[in-house]
């Protein structure tokens, strides 16, 4: 599988995880995103871009419990938490927004 970001072809596992994470940029989650028939706003980079700095971090992509914790430490008990999650991101916080991060699938989601 693949996708297509500003004439360039990027290939995809057949869940649409990047193959090849170093070719991530923001028109791959805009991509992304506009193929789940979604709009991503301040709140869903905010959300991509802790991601991809915790990834930098620890080498691996959280799971929803440990991203949930952690998004609450840094930016609010008030984002912190799962329906904050699960409303920006429907198809899964830890699989929807890792995807559009450029990131592995994380341990744990099926």
């Amino acid at each position: 599988m693949s996708i297509e970001i500003n004439g360039k072809t990027l290939e995809t596992d057949k869940e649409g995880y990047l193959m090849e994470l170093s070719l991530w940029q923001p028109a791959v989650a805009e991509t992304m995103a506009k193929a789940d028939k979604q709009e991503l706003t301040s709140e869903h980079w905010e959300v991509i871009n802790f991601l991809r700095e915790f990834y930098d971090e620890f080498a691996m992509a959280p799971a929803v419990r440990i991203l949930t914790r952690a998004i609450g430490k840094k930016l609010g008990k008030e984002k912190g938490n799962a329906r904050y999650l699960y409303n920006l991101f429907p198809y899964g916080p830890g699989k929807q927004a890792c995807r559009y991060a450029g990131l592995p699938k994380p341990s744990g989601c099926m």
